[in-house]
């Protein structure tokens, strides 16, 4: 979303504390940032969101006055969704994109962004089923296939999930969202070396934003390279403020067995990879933490 104003700043702060959180079994913190922040089709009917408060505000009202003349219509409930939703009234942008989506039930634009509000509203199992119907098979849309990933990742099928981004990048190959996501599923399934090289090739783009680094200084934090993680959050909030990120991350993984043994595992694999092939016939591996797949109970990334 392109909305950065100092308190989005903290709500993302807040946001990478949460995934901790999610990914350790802890109740969920507040901050969680919103489903479906990618442009795309929808793009071309409406106009960049503003990046300060005071004018947010302002262009929600203004859409909020055409869509009260004419509820329902297509460009002023998009408009209008996409303001909310940045305000982070979700509720409200969902009720506002569902008039929209019964008046055009089978309009493509309308029932994306319909998809989009329920998930950030947490309706993830109507979102799945009103983004299915959002493109047709022959003319796949990538910005809804990444949402359609975030949604069966907060679902518990990261399998299918990746399988969204996958096919989301084929489409549109390095966009740093969709890696962004992808390499936030890998962290779920225990995946911390592939999550770091999806992150740092979404970093690595000439159109990252904030929340992109964020994500991947989260991941260097799981993995305990705080001081890449640090200097890494430095390049959008002050030294302080990422300092203070990366030692409550710190500590949660401390205050973890769970954590500490993903940590293990991944500095396991990353041995193993590094090790010379075994002779055929030769005992196989005995670190159970190395396995790739193995279970641990996680929940969904706040996006």
């Amino acid at each position: 979303m392109p909305f950065r104003s100092e308190n989005r700043f903290s709500s993302r702060r807040l946001g990478a504390v949460a995934f901790v959180a999610l990914l350790m079994g802890a109740a969920p913190l507040a901050g969680c940032q919103g489903l479906g922040d990618v442009n795309g089709s929808i793009a071309t009917i409406h106009q960049p969101l503003p990046t300060d408060d005071a004018g947010l505000r302002a262009y929600a009202a203004d859409w909020g006055r055409r869509y009260d003349a004419s509820p329902g219509e297509k460009v002023a409930s998009i408009n209008y969704a996409r303001a909310l939703r940045a305000l982070t009234r979700y509720d409200e942008a969902a009720a506002v994109m569902q008039a929209a989506a019964v008046k055009a039930p089978h309009d493509f634009e309308a029932l994306g962004a319909y998809g989009k509000a329920l998930a950030d509203d947490g309706q993830f199992e109507q979102s799945k089923e009103v983004l299915a119907r959002a493109y047709t098979p022959e003319r796949p849309d990538w910005t809804i296939m990444s949402v359609q990933g975030s949604v069966a990742d907060r679902l518990g099928d990261h399998e299918g999930a990746q399988k969204f981004y996958s096919d989301a990048l084929k489409i549109a190959p390095g966009e740093p969202s969709v890696l962004s996501n992808l390499g936030l599923s890998y962290a779920l399934t225990k995946r911390l070396p592939e999550a770091e090289q999806a992150l740092r090739e979404a970093s690595a783009s000439p159109i990252a934003d904030a929340r992109v680094r964020q994500n991947l200084a989260l991941i260097l934090s799981l993995e305990g390279k705080f001081a890449e993680a640090e200097q890494i959050s430095r390049r959008d909030m002050t030294a302080e403020a990422a300092a203070a990120n990366v030692a409550a991350i710190k500590q949660m993984i401390a205050q973890n067995d769970s954590w500490r043994d993903l940590q293990t595992g991944a500095k396991a694999k990353r041995a193993m990879l590094a090790a010379p092939a075994l002779a055929p016939g030769g005992p196989a591996p005995t670190s159970a933490a190395a396995a790739p797949g193995a279970p641990l109970a996680l929940s969904v990334p706040p996006s």
